[in-house]
């Protein structure tokens, strides 16, 4: 990986201060020769996504966390347009349904994981069970999990397990062959205050505004907070965190591109080679097709 996105990834051994994460950061590019750079990239995953298809040993799950009108949306549509659509699929997490809140908090991302071979890009995540959950402890209580039934109950150690949960969660999925990206994008609140002013003053991006942002902008500090402590809770040597500058879309998107294309390298996945009897078949379809 090059040496400016190597800075991006959090792994267990050192800890997260969300203070000291810069969010203007460019590694030295700039706009322009970081197009140039992402253009080149998405030709590159292009042509790795084909070989994770064809080999069909491992699947990639790409997580997306960040505050409002940090640019996932944008971030998903640029990097990922060149991927084969039958290769790759996305799921964007809403508030769960009553079915979805009868099972537990990993059943439906679990339903959406993607298959060997495959793709699958998660626009808000399970981490939301630990980032707006504990922003807002009462949506717990939804849950109806055995002896949750008070908020005061939902303590510390309620947080503890559920760190572990997740771990435990992503710990089995790497076992069984599917890596796992997660990315932070992060903005900062004088960037995402431009954005709302830019989405309110803009009639074509009305429809991106919701009155509710603002209620929680107002919770920020308890929300970087919460983010803080799930990156360093969950980050591990397997299933690290990417905190990604996103002040500057034209780099995040860079960077985001830049480690994908790093990690469907490391796998080294070669297309399937066919065994000789299924060779000598194909010698015998070509002599039938060039006689016709």
């Amino acid at each position: 990986m090059k040496n400016e996105f190597k800075g991006l990834i959090v792994q267990g051994d050192k800890k997260f201060s969300i203070k000291n994460a810069k969010t203007d950061y460019t590694g030295g590019y700039n706009k322009e020769k970081a197009k140039d750079a992402l253009v080149n990239s998405k030709i590159e995953i292009d042509h790795l996504q084909e070989k994770l298809y064809a080999s069909g040993t491992y699947s990639l799950l790409i997580i997306f966390q960040a505050m409002d009108a940090a640019g996932k949306d944008s971030a998903i549509e640029h990097v990922m347009s060149g991927l084969n659509p039958q290769g790759c699929q996305v799921f964007s997490f809403k508030v769960p349904t009553s079915e979805e809140y009868e099972h537990d908090f990993l059943w439906r991302h679990y339903k959406a994981l993607p298959e060997r071979g495959r793709i699958g890009i998660h626009n808000r995540s399970h981490y939301e069970n630990v980032l707006v959950c504990k922003v807002h402890p009462e949506y717990i209580l939804s849950e109806n999990i055995p002896g949750f039934t008070d908020i005061k109950k939902i303590n510390k150690d309620f947080w503890k397990q559920r760190y572990q949960s997740i771990r435990n969660f992503e710990e089995h999925l790497t076992a069984n062959g599917t890596v796992i990206l997660k990315f932070f994008l992060n903005v900062s609140k004088d960037e995402q205050k431009q954005r709302f002013l830019d989405r309110i003053e803009d009639p074509t991006k009305n429809w991106k505004f919701s009155s509710g942002d603002i209620k929680e902008r107002a919770l920020w500090d308890d929300y970087m907070k919460a983010y803080e402590d799930a990156i360093n809770e969950t980050s591990t040597a397997d299933s690290p965190w990417h905190i990604i500058p996103a002040d500057k879309k034209w780099f995040a998107r860079l960077a985001i591109s830049e480690i994908i294309e790093d990690k469907l390298k490391s796998l080294n996945i070669k297309f399937p080679v066919l065994d000789e009897l299924e060779q000598s078949k194909l010698a015998e379809t070509k002599n039938i097709l060039l006689t016709e």
